[in-house]
This record gives structure tokens, C-alpha cells and sequence, in this order.
């Protein structure tokens, strides 16, 4: 029988279940690579450079759009960016081989108030006083957003601390808060949140995000993301190629049935103008800094850049150099349209290879200068910053910008589509170790030794990447999810991964250069984990044992069920209750928001990247994409769920060693510990005793000391089953804006 001192002796620093403190000092790797000397000094550069803020693409943009009242949504949205690119200030770093920016700072980036303005208006405005008060804003308030990587998370001197991350110069702010109040009542979030109140429930949904048990809204907050880019028709057509299209579809489409075709092409020939002025303001920009340089190897590297950029403003790339400057070009141009986390390149490596053997064939490239070129693209990556809220920036993103490029996988006839510049793309990130872009390596046994076993020394030396996914189970899951749509064998070898982890559907492309046609790998989907984001499953199992209310906030979010939770069943099954309801207002709420987002702020620029958009005149909103069912319920905490389930049904309903009552005691005292709000730390091996810690002790090693998932313990695994077999199937139940079923 367990007595007390066992109790004790097992809670001492000896018996740690959280793992012991690190003892301060950094671990070498085993293996440590350096980037090339101007890398380096780039890489250098980044780490002395805080986030920053700038007011000017919204300024104009806003601007813009007010000059044009009354016009039609699309085309006053293409006017509104071309003005915002055209007058952002061109600003190139000595060493720089990759040119441009989202803004005129290093690790640059802007609101987007079109999307939502209260954030900048809550202490300025009466009206969003009470705003504030929504349950939108509480993943904000119990956020902790990291103090280092550059985020400037306190006011100081001249500059004003934005979301916690972003530092703004007072002398912009007064800019900042006009820009913003013009979209008082006008932006997606305000309408939206006008028109989300008609769903029945509404005040349910309101309760879930004051509780948190939601994190964010997606309509708003990350419209895009969590997709791959599509490369295509720049590289094969060119800017100027891409406006002579457009120009084709308007004749088509003038006067025609579906007539928002017109409108489409319009839109994206005015936007495309307006890439082409910031790319020549950028090659003003670096003639400019040539006429200044006095060193003979800098002057000529900026005179390569306005050449470069002049050419592609108008033609398709001629060399890999070319390729990837383009290449970024747009997917900077896509990340400056919304606000968008997990933009990934895909299979970069792949979809630039045709250029990159030509000029190793031609002698123009050479391994050290492909390298070098890669370090560089890392290094553009990872300068990257996502302007959101605090709850979205530090609470979900913590920085990550989650810009995934895959490796491997299969090409379109089904063999391996690894090839040499993938290798270097490892090497590159090896050398140049930096968190962007992060690798995933689609993992399929018809993939060849050497290139498998540099994937495997990326990872062995401590990079953090590759991921290794499994390529063959993504094919299925992409076959089965887009079956409805067409999706066949071939395109299902397409994909990539859109994020973090999200499998995003892919379409070969035909690319033709130097005489040769290739079959090139790209996104057709619009983005990804849409739907409903990121349900907090403890917090609905919270919920069930408090009879519908929320601890924390003392506010009722679920209608009482009033059971006495007599049964790990009884308890089974509210949860489930509960959760549905969550899935069903949150679901039917970002369905509006989504729908008030294309309304308002439509894609553009992603738009005509993205098969069959350009073909069909279509938006994304409008299901222009080749594939579009990628809306599903995103969940958080899933192994915390099923590990309380365990604990809950062994302890209480199996072997009776406390109450269910004596365990909501316990979770209300926080078994004895301080809560991490009042400590500062989330850190478990940080815990503070509390006074109280030895009137829950016990309770506290009974739940530890219960199985756990991930042990191949058949009692918890089980609860992990039948979880996740029927949270698949009830996603189904719900469908997107775009009329096609969620899934989990």
C-alpha cells in the first residue's frame, strides 16, 4: 500500500516528472557549418535588427481606395494595391543578390487595417472601447509574447511597441491611427463581425473566444496561408506575357454572360502594373547606389540588380539568378496582399531545376554560386514577419512564419523527383542554419540512397529539418479528400506541404525553356486549415466537468447539462455535445467571415497565380482554384484531452482512488501550484508551489502516474481511437461557404 513518505519521497527534486532545469549552459552540435562570408554578414545583420513597422503601403492603399468609391469591389482592390506597391520605398542592403522587401525595413512589415482596424483603434475611439470588450480580443490578453528575436515588446525612446513584436515610430503613429479609423465599420473584421451576429448562437460563439477555447478568428485575422505558391505562369509567360493574356480574356469576356470575368482580368492586369513600378523603383534604387559605390565588386552587383529587375518587369527569366529573383518577387507580392502565415514554396528545388542545370551545363553557374545563391534565399526567408494580432503572432505563430519547402516525393510519371539542386538546397540549409525556410522531405522508397542519407545528416547535425513525412499516406489522404473535384493519381504526386503541416494539393504545369518542356510542381488550392482554427479540447473537457462554465472567466459558454457525471460514458458523451456546438457557430461564423473577406478585400495577386484561375476568371472566393474543398476543424491539446480521459476513467470510474468532485477540486487549486498567469512562466519544470501543495498531492501523482499516450498503452490508445475516429466523421457534418464538407 502507498503510504505518504512514498507520496514525498516521489515529489522531491529526485522524481521530476517535468524533466530537470537546464543548467544554463548551450549545447555544441556535433557538427557546425557556416554560411559563405556574405552571408554570414547578412546572417549577422538579421540578429542586430528588431521588427518593424511602417505605415506606407496602407497609407496609400487607403488612399487609393477612397478615391474610388463606388467602383467595382475587385477592380478597386487591384487599384489599391498597385498604389500601395508603387509607392513603397525601395531600400537594398550592400550584398544583398536577392533584391526587395514587404517594406522598407530589413525585417520589415505593415498592418493591414482593411482586414481589421480595431486592434490600432481600442485606446482612440469611444465606439471600440466597447469593441474591446468582444470575445475576439481575449486570446490577446492572456498572451506572453517571447522577449528576444528581435520583437520589441515595450515602448522605448522614439519607438512605440506594436502587438507586443513590432516596433513604429512615434511620428508615424498619428498616420497609423487615421489610416486605420477609415476603416471604421468598412473592414472585413468590422463587417463580418455585423453580419456573424445574425447566426443563431451567436452569443455561444461569443462566450468560446472570450474562454478561449477558440484561439482566432480565421476570416480576418489569416485569410491566406497554410498553401503552396504556384510559380507558374511568371516563369513561363513573364509579367508583360501575363497582361497580354489578361487582355485576351477581357475580349472574350466584354459583354458576355458572367461578366465578373472581365472585372477578374481587369483587376489583375491593374495589379501587375503595379508590380512592375516597384520592381523599377527597386533598379532606380540600386542605379542610384552605383552611382555612389566606389567599390568596383559592389557597383557591379547593383548594376546586376537593376538589370535583373528591369528585364523581368517586362520578360521571363533567363538563368536560375533570374528564376529565383522572380520567384521571390511574387511571393513577397502575395504576402503583401493579406496577412498570412505558412506561404510556402513547395518544391522550389524542382520547379527551378530546368534553369538551374541549364547554367551549370552553360558553365554561367557553378556549386559555390548556387550554394551562395541558396544561403541568400534563406536569408530573404527568413527576414520575413507576419503582421497580426498578439494572440496570432506570439499565441499561435510565436514568430514562425512557417514558409515549408518540401523536397523529394514523386514527379508526374511516378518516379523520383529528387534531383541535384535538391542536394544543394540541403547543403544550403546546413551551412546557412536559419529558421526559413523550413524543410520537409516527402519521404518515398523510390527516392535514391544518396539523397535520402543527406536528408538524414541535415537532421543528424541538429538543424531542426528536414521534417520526413510520408508521401505515400498524403497521396491517399488527397485522393480520397478531393475525389469529388477530380483529383487523379498523377496530380496527387503534385502536392507539397502548405505550413506547418498541412497537405495542400499541387498540379503539374507545363514549363517550357531553352527548347525543353518540364512538367513543374505548384499549388492549386486556395489556403488551407480555414475553417475553424485551433479548438482548445481541454478546454471543452473544462467545460463539461464545470457544467458548461469556464473557470477562468467565471462566464457560462455551453448551456448547463446538469448531470451528475455518474459514468466516464456520461462524460464521453457531453463532450461530445459540446464540441459539436463549438464546431457548428464556429463553422457558420467564419463561413461569413470568409464570404465578407472575398467581398471586400478578394485575392488578386495569389488569385492569378493559382490554376485554373486565370483560365476560368474566377477568384479564389469564387472557387477559381482547381481544387477548393481545404476548409477543416483545426484542434489544439488533443494528447492533453485523451491523457485527462485516461486519468479520468482509471482513477475515478475504474479504480475509485478520488471523486470526481476531489479531481475539480484539484484543477480549481491547480493541484497545488501557482497559475502560470501569476508566475509569468509556462514552463512546467518552473512551477511555484502553492501554500495549499500537500492537500493535492496525491491526486496530483495519481494523474501524473496515468497512462499516457505515446507509451503503446493499449488503455490510452484506445480513448485516442475512438477520438479520432469520430472527430473525422463529424467534421462531414459541416460544410464551408464554398458548399464542401469540413475535415479534421
Amino acid at each position: 500500500m502507498e503510504t505518504r513518505q512514498d507520496i514525498l519521497t516521489c515529489t522531491t527534486d529526485i522524481y521530476n516528472y517535468y524533466g530537470t532545469r537546464p543548467d544554463g549552459e548551450i549545447q555544441s552540435r556535433e557538427i557546425k557549418k557556416s554560411p559563405t562570408p556574405r552571408v554570414e554578414k547578412s546572417r549577422q545583420l538579421y540578429f542586430e535588427t528588431k521588427s518593424s513597422a511602417s505605415v506606407e503601403f496602407p497609407y496609400w492603399y487607403t488612399r487609393r481606395w477612397e478615391e474610388l468609391e463606388g467602383e467595382i469591389p475587385i477592380i478597386r482592390r487591384a487599384e489599391a494595391l498597385k498604389s500601395g506597391f508603387s509607392h513603397l520605398t525601395p531600400a537594398i542592403i550592400p550584398g544583398e543578390l536577392l533584391a526587395m522587401r514587404k517594406a522598407v525595413y530589413l525585417r520589415g512589415s505593415y498592418p493591414l487595417p482593411w482586414l481589421s482596424e480595431a486592434f490600432f483603434l481600442a485606446k482612440e475611439d469611444e465606439f471600440y472601447q466597447e469593441a474591446q470588450k468582444s470575445g475576439k480580443n481575449s486570446a490577446d490578453e492572456v498572451t506572453t509574447m517571447g522577449q528576444g528575436g528581435g520583437n520589441v515588446t515595450k515602448s522605448a525612446g522614439n519607438v512605440i511597441s506594436i502587438a507586443g513584436k513590432f516596433g513604429l515610430r512615434k511620428e508615424e503613429m498619428p498616420i497609423l491611427l487615421k489610416t486605420a479609423k477609415k476603416w471604421f465599420n468598412k473592414s472585413v473584421d468590422d463587417v463580418g463581425h455585423k453580419y456573424e451576429q445574425l447566426v443563431p448562437g451567436y452569443q455561444t460563439k461569443e462566450e468560446i473566444m472570450r474562454a478561449v477555447i477558440c484561439m482566432f478568428d480565421s476570416g480576418y485575422t489569416l485569410p491566406q496561408g497554410r498553401e503552396v505558391m504556384n510559380y507558374y505562369y511568371p516563369l513561363q509567360f513573364g509579367i508583360e506575357g501575363i497582361k497580354q493574356i489578361c487582355c485576351e480574356k477581357q475580349d472574350q469576356a466584354a459583354g458576355y454572360p458572367g461578366m465578373d470575368r472581365l472585372y477578374f482580368y481587369k483587376a489583375v492586369q491593374i495589379m501587375l502594373e503595379g508590380l512592375q513600378k516597384w520592381m523599377l523603383n527597386y533598379a532606380g534604387e540600386a542605379r542610384f547606389m552605383a552611382s555612389l559605390e566606389a567599390d568596383a565588386t559592389q557597383k557591379e552587383e547593383y548594376l546586376s540588380i537593376a538589370e535583373r529587375l528591369e528585364w523581368l518587369s517586362v520578360n521571363k527569366p533567363r538563368s536560375f539568378h533570374d528564376a529565383l529573383q522572380l520567384v521571390w518577387i511574387f511571393h513577397v507580392a502575395v504576402l503583401n496582399e493579406d496577412a498570412i502565415s505558412g506561404l510556402s514554396p513547395g518544391r522550389l528545388g524542382q520547379v527551378l531545376y530546368p534553369y538551374w542545370k541549364h547554367d551549370m551545363e552553360k558553365g554561367i553557374l557553378n556549386r559555390e554560386r548556387s550554394i551562395e545563391l541558396l544561403e541568400c534565399m534563406r536569408m530573404k526567408f527568413t527576414e520575413l514577419d507576419c503582421f497580426a494580432s498578439m494572440g496570432v503572432v506570439g499565441g499561435v505563430l510565436s514568430g514562425n512564419t512557417f514558409n515549408n519547402l518540401c523536397i523529394g516525393g514523386l514527379n508526374k510519371d511516378g518516379d523520383s523527383a529528387a534531383n541535384e539542386l535538391e542536394m544543394l538546397i540541403l547543403e544550403s540549409a546546413m551551412s546557412c542554419d536559419t529558421p526559413q525556410p523550413t524543410l520537409s522531405l516527402l519521404f518515398d522508397e523510390k527516392l535514391p540512397e544518396e539523397f535520402l542519407m543527406k536528408g538524414i545528416k541535415c537532421t543528424k547535425i541538429g538543424t531542426g529539418y528536414p521534417a520526413w513525412v510520408n508521401n505515400r499516406v498524403a497521396m491517399e489522404f488527397l485522393l480520397n479528400n478531393f475525389k469529388k473535384e477530380g483529383m487523379e493519381l498523377e496530380e496527387a504526386r503534385a502536392w507539397s506541404i502548405g505550413g506547418c503541416l498541412e497537405t495542400s494539393p499541387g498540379s503539374w504545369m507545363p514549363l517550357e525553356f531553352n527548347g525543353e518542356t518540364y512538367f513543374i510542381p505548384g499549388g492549386s488550392a486556395p489556403a488551407t486549415s480555414v475553417g475553424v482554427h485551433f479548438i482548445s479540447l481541454p478546454k471543452v473537457l473544462e467545460a463539461v466537468l464545470f457544467d458548461g462554465l469556464d473557470k477562468r472567466t467565471g462566464k457560462r459558454v455551453y448551456p448547463a447539462h446538469g448531470s451528475k457525471l455518474d459514468s466516464y460514458e456520461e462524460i464521453w458523451t457531453i463532450f461530445k455535445k459540446y464540441f459539436s456546438l463549438t464546431v457548428e457557430v464556429l463553422t457558420l461564423t467564419n463561413n461569413i467571415q470568409h464570404d465578407i473577406w472575398g467581398k471586400v478585400s478578394p485575392s488578386v495577386i495569389n488569385s492569378m497565380l493559382k490554376p485554373d484561375c486565370l483560365e476560368t476568371g474566377k477568384d479564389i472566393s469564387h472557387k477559381g482554384c482547381r481544387y477548393n474543398r481545404t476548409f477543416n476543424v483545426e484542434i489544439c491539446g488533443g494528447v492533453n484531452l485523451v491523457n485527462s480521459l485516461a486519468s479520468i476513467r482509471k482513477n475515478v470510474f475504474d479504480e475509485h482512488h478520488f471523486s470526481l468532485n476531489e479531481l475539480k477540486a484539484a484543477i480549481e487549486a491547480n493541484f497545488g501550484y501557482h497559475s502560470a498567469l501569476e508566475t509569468g512562466s509556462y514552463s512546467l519544470i518552473e512551477q511555484v508551489k502553492a501554500d495549499n501543495f500537500m492537500d493535492w498531492i496525491k491526486i496530483h501523482k495519481r494523474c501524473l502516474d496515468a497512462p499516457k499516450y505515446g507509451n503503446d498503452d493499449k488503455y490510452v490508445d484506445s480513448i485516442f481511437r475512438e477520438w479520432q475516429h469520430w472527430f473525422s466523421k463529424m467534421c462531414q457534418n459541416y460544410v464551408s461557404l464554398y458548399d464542401e464538407p469540413l475535415y479534421s
